[in-house]
């Protein structure tokens, strides 16, 4: 979403950074959930990585307003999948609430390293960013929730146990940001104590990675194949390298594209494929053909 805001001349260097646009942009935001669809697309996430309440009342909203910004992340997917499947009626969609983790808010970098202290986890700061987005993408009709790019075990078991309080009913992927190896996560956890972890949570219907380099896929999935029989989760950036002292992207090296890693990562059991930050919908495209032969 943030990518591709940028790509359309939508301003989003900002704390609040894609969220920005769900109240200086909105149809902005409908319209890139709509051209994902088109290109293939059958999972959208709410442009709500970035939108917690402590971030929005940091910007000046009061607490009303913030929650309805919250919700509007919610509603403009919502639009765009309806307006989606009334041509496509066959098409089968879910919208996923995405939840960043505590490093987003913090817009410092963090959830690439881990390095926060988020001391005790029922500490009020903490609370303020997590619960009341979970309480308002839950009200709005989302299908499950997206824990995506945490870097820490012990935030993802305080996301897990929020959503299983909050909403009840309500289904989840957990998504871990991993080092180079593989093999842990960025706080240096093993990766497979958090697999361990997450295949014994009813709440968590799938396990895996995101915003990793597309190479660094193939290292994790073993560790989570031998760690869980659960559904697994891909969604790497393009392999480029965040400075989060500029908030500038700076070119990785080249390696083979979605597209050509995919058909792999399926056969080893990965049923949520898709592209994280600087990916495109013409990467989506290209992937949705190669899964779809």
């Amino acid at each position: 979403m943030g990518t591709e805001l940028d790509s359309r001349g939508v301003d989003t260097h900002d704390p609040l950074w894609s969220a920005l646009a769900l109240t200086t942009a909105p149809e902005a935001v409908r319209q890139v959930h709509t051209d994902y669809l088109k290109a293939g697309a059958r999972v959208i996430t709410t442009n709500t990585y970035q939108a917690t309440l402590p971030a929005l009342l940091r910007a000046g909203h009061d607490a009303h307003r913030a929650r309805e910004v919250i919700a509007a992340g919610a509603r403009l997917a919502g639009e765009a999948a309806r307006r989606f499947e009334a041509e496509h009626p066959e098409a089968q969609l879910l919208i996923a609430g995405g939840l960043g983790p505590y490093g987003a808010y913090l817009a410092d970098g963090s959830e690439y390293t881990g390095v926060y202290d988020v001391g005790a986890l029922d500490a009020p700061v903490f609370r303020d960013v997590h619960l009341p987005r979970i309480e308002m993408l839950a009200g709005e009709g989302i299908d499950l929730f997206a824990l995506e790019t945490l870097p820490r075990l012990d935030e993802a078991q305080a996301l897990v146990g929020a959503v299983e309080d909050l909403a009840a009913e309500s289904e989840c992927w957990v998504s871990f940001q991993v080092r180079p190896d593989g093999a842990h996560l960025a706080d240096g956890t093993p990766l497979a104590e958090a697999a361990a972890w997450a295949a014994d949570q009813e709440t968590v219907v799938a396990v895996g990675v995101n915003c990793v380099a597309p190479d660094v896929v193939a290292r994790a999935l073993p560790v989570l194949r031998e760690a869980t029989t659960k559904p697994l989760v891909a969604y790497p950036n393009s392999g480029d390298l965040y400075d989060p002292a500029t908030k500038t992207w700076k070119a990785g090296e080249e390696g083979d594209g979605l597209a050509a890693l995919a058909p792999s990562w399926g056969a080893s059991g990965v049923r949520l494929i898709g592209g994280c930050c600087r990916t495109r919908p013409a990467q989506i495209r290209e992937l949705a053909h190669a899964l779809s032969a």
